[in-house]
């Protein structure tokens, strides 16, 4: 695999995904060509990364960085002529990704790594269509958009090489992408699969009469989600075991939480579940988003991003911390941590952004 600098990346697939990679690279000073069969194709393309741009200048860009490096080319052979690295956000089909990646095998030098955004196939089936190097393919998926979310999940097929991961993963971190690398295929790899698992309790919750569809958001935004937003789940058990750490909190807990588990939630989405479930929300969020809510939800993600870089910054985080007053991780520092997050932004229900000081 090359050790040459990854400078040039050709984008296939210019949707939702491939338009915010696109706005991601170019942030980051890196010439883009992109492709799309679809009509109309480029000037959507252009037209979201120019709205994305804002958010981005916010967060902050590199030297270098412009929107005139895209390059949008209708032909495949010529868009990844010359590309460092693929990025591919095609239809999740396993017989077009199987066909294209034979293309691809083709057309581009052994060394040039393609990286797919599925979210639901494995690479193991995905590079059996590469007949001459499978070991360059790798899973790099994004959680949404990619542009604002750190999130890059990485997952080798049964023949990409330890070289790709590798290579794959210096390149998302330069970008300021927070890798996670499976070491096993599962269908929705990781943050899905988490999603999946709270939704599905959602759901339940509220179509059973539980609680209301704002209550249950609520609960899930004004209380776990803000310390997620910092913490993850198993640091939180560390936290919440006080003194004794994850220890004792298996020690406190777990009698409770696995008789939890034995009472959540298994609905089935049959058309009235999903109609009960559409019916809970406010009508004004049941419709398509505006323009102008999705611009307050572009805000509102960029503000939280960013007072999670200024904290984690701040408050490095020790190997085994403990919840003693001195301990930058402590309850007390959570507490603060939550508060400050809360204070930065917050989005009412009016889609309007409060910012307090």
């Amino acid at each position: 695999m090359t050790t040459k600098p990854l400078r040039r990346v050709a984008i296939i697939g210019t949707g939702v995904i491939g338009a915010s990679w696109t706005a991601l690279f170019l942030a980051n000073g890196l010439e883009v060509v992109a492709t799309d069969v679809a009509p109309d194709a480029e000037t959507a393309l252009k037209r979201f990364v120019e709205a994305a741009w804002p958010a981005l200048k916010r967060l902050g860009l590199s030297p270098g960085a412009s929107q005139s490096k895209l390059t949008f080319k209708a032909d495949l052979a010529a868009a990844v002529k010359g590309a460092d690295l693929v990025q591919e956000n095609g239809p999740e089909r396993i017989d077009f990704k199987k066909k294209l990646y034979g293309q691809l095998d083709e057309l581009l030098p052994p060394d040039v790594i393609i990286a797919s955004s599925s979210s639901g196939l494995t690479m193991s089936e995905i590079q059996s269509g590469c007949a001459a190097h499978p070991e360059r393919c790798v899973i790099g998926h994004p959680f949404n958009p990619p542009h604002l979310m750190p999130l890059v999940e990485i997952v080798g097929g049964a023949k990409t090489s330890e070289e790709t991961i590798q290579c794959v993963t210096e390149f998302y971190t330069g970008l300021g992408k927070r890798p996670v690398r499976l070491h096993k295929e599962l269908p929705g790899h990781v943050a899905n699969r988490l999603q999946a698992a709270l939704s599905r309790e959602v759901y339940y919750l509220v179509s059973e009469g539980v609680v209301s569809a704002a209550d249950a958001d609520t609960a899930c935004s004004w209380g776990p989600g803000l310390r997620w937003g910092i913490m993850g789940s198993l640091l939180l058990n560390h936290l919440g075991g006080g003194e004794g750490g994850i220890e004792h909190f298996f020690q406190q807990f777990t009698g409770p939480m696995t008789a939890w588990w034995k009472v959540l939630g298994q609905p089935v989405l049959t058309p009235e579940v999903q109609k009960k479930l559409i019916d809970s929300v406010p009508p004004r969020s049941a419709r398509a988003p505006s323009t102008s809510s999705r611009q307050s939800e572009t805000k509102c993600c960029s503000g939280s991003l960013s007072c999670a870089r200024k904290w984690r910054t701040r408050r490095p985080r020790p190997r085994r911390p403990s919840a003693s007053a001195d301990n930058p991780w402590s309850h007390h520092c959570r507490t603060q941590i939550a508060a400050q997050a809360a204070c930065e932004v917050r989005l009412w229900p009016s889609g309007e952004i409060a910012r307090s000081s």
